[in-house]
């Protein structure tokens, strides 16, 4: 499902060779300086799917939230949403473990189940307001 950035790999290898070379009191600044550049890397990937939809519905297709005539329910982009939110938690956990020790790692890990929480949330409100159109045949 998740396609991987071999240029990112290779950012995340430096980073960790990096570490290894420099030590522990350099951690934090590597991790942030990797952090930017997997910020930058899912910002491009999220602008380019946004265009792509864009382009799908200026083109008449429906939209990828609306349910597909074969009945999708956005599964796929509710396991992508989990599977990159726990990527993101191991380096967050360390960030908040280190700097604030139990207490941080308490805060960020509510944080992530409170992201995902509201991105679920937000799929039970699609969800039933598409079965609500389909069965007033709105379709």
């Amino acid at each position: 499902m998740a396609t991987h950035d071999p240029e990112l790999r290779k950012e995340l290898d430096a980073t960790l060779q990096t570490r290894k070379e420099l030590g522990p009191e350099y951690e934090s600044e590597l991790v942030d300086a990797f952090l930017e550049k997997l910020d930058k890397n899912v910002d491009q990937r999220v602008r380019r799917q946004f265009a792509q939809q864009q382009m799908q519905v200026a083109r008449g297709a429906q939209p990828p939230s609306s349910r597909s005539a074969s009945g999708g329910s956005g599964y796929g982009e509710r396991f992508g949403f989990a599977t990159v939110s726990l990527v993101l938690a191991v380096p967050l956990s360390a960030i908040g473990a280190v700097n604030e020790g139990l207490i941080g790692l308490i805060v960020t890990w509510a944080g992530i189940f409170g992201v995902n929480a509201v991105h679920t949330s937000g799929f039970l409100k699609l969800s039933r307001a598409d079965r609500k159109q389909g069965a007033d045949g709105w379709d």
